[in-house]
């Protein structure tokens, strides 16, 4: 069984991994967001599973919704936000050369993280 890591806005877990990828399947609460952020090393594609996705790349605003999905380049600001009353679920993969979480570079957090 995988582990599953709390957050302020939800959870999420490992579901694969190698050299250069990281899978995660994340939960986002109704009415949560997760940080305005960027990464150095590594981009991202979102994929939704379940739920209504509001996706904010380079202040650029998107709207996904089950079976569609996005890809955020590294270096550029994006945040993943549920505005909805039901869950979101995304599958999350993680490519580049540097695969943690200290890759986060957070520019507004309501949850007060640095």
């Amino acid at each position: 069984m995988k582990l599953i890591i709390n957050k302020p806005w939800g959870s999420y877990k490992i579901i694969d991994q190698g050299k250069n990828f990281l899978v995660k399947n994340i939960f986002v609460k109704p009415h949560c967001k997760l940080s305005l952020q960027s990464h150095e090393h590594r981009s991202e594609h979102w994929i939704v599973v379940a739920g209504k996705a509001e996706v904010v790349i380079d202040e650029k605003y998107t709207l996904l919704e089950q079976n569609q999905r996005i890809f955020i380049p590294k270096k550029t600001k994006h945040r993943l936000a549920n505005n909805y009353e039901k869950d979101l679920i995304i599958i999350e993969v993680w490519y580049g050369e540097i695969l943690n979480e200290n890759d986060i570079i957070r520019y507004e957090d309501i949850y007060n993280r640095k």
